[in-house]
């Protein structure tokens, strides 16, 4: 259950579930944040969720910590760890290697494999989406095949295209925008993650699953419309 209660700032209180990134913390997380989202608490603004915790934000001039926290420690008290809701499975198609995957070569020959055969294995598993965070849409998903982990770049890219599919650790995640980052870029998507012209900008959330399917580069520019 609740591994501590921090008080942020006096509009902000994180509440934490553990100490691990794992399947049964962060269905605890998605879990609470559902219930606070339905339970009313005056003052409300909004409840971001992590891998591991849960960051509550407040209207200081509605409602204190101290009163926020005591109904926190209420919801707690029955939050289980029963998944949140229905997980929705995205299939994302990816164009590996080449000018999309920079990096590929490297994560490939870390492990011993083939351009091909470790752009295969990234897309071999299915996903969750842990948390968005970083930039708006920007996934965090997991766990990665231990055999093509590979660390963050000793000094990050000042530019990364949007759509990129990235490695950093156990991780994997996708750029929704065109911003510096210091991941290993294996893969790029023509799939748009976040656009404010849809009612739902966001195209991942917290508890979905992602299937990466590889794509061709003609694929690729066709899907994109680029053809550069």
């Amino acid at each position: 259950m609740i591994s501590r209660m921090i008080q942020l700032s006096e509009y902000a209180v994180t509440v934490e579930f553990g100490d691990t990134i794992d399947l049964p913390t962060n269905e605890l997380v998605l879990t609470f944040t559902g219930a606070v989202d339905q339970a009313g608490i005056p003052g409300l603004v909004e409840v971001v969720p992590t891998y591991r915790s849960a960051t509550v934000y407040f209207d200081a001039r509605l409602t204190d910590a101290i009163t926020v926290m005591k109904d926190l420690r209420a919801l707690t008290a029955t939050t289980t760890s029963a998944p949140s809701r229905p997980p929705i499975t995205h299939t994302i198609p990816v164009w590996y290697g080449g000018s999309a995957g920079p990096d590929l070569a490297d994560v490939a020959r870390q492990a011993g494999l083939t351009p091909l055969e470790a752009g295969a294995l990234h897309a071999s598993v299915t996903y969750r989406v842990f948390m968005l965070g970083f930039s708006p849409g920007f996934p965090y998903l997991g766990p990665v095949p231990a055999r093509i982990a590979t660390p963050r770049l000793p000094t990050p890219r000042r530019q990364v295209a949007a759509g990129s599919v990235g490695i950093a650790g156990t991780q994997t995640g996708i750029y929704p925008q065109a911003s510096p980052g210091g991941w290993r870029i294996i893969g790029r998507t023509p799939v748009l993650l976040f656009s404010l012209h849809r009612p739902k900008p966001f195209l991942l959330a917290p508890g979905d699953q992602v299937r990466f399917v590889p794509i061709e580069e003609e694929v690729f520019k066709e899907l994109s419309g680029d053809q550069a």
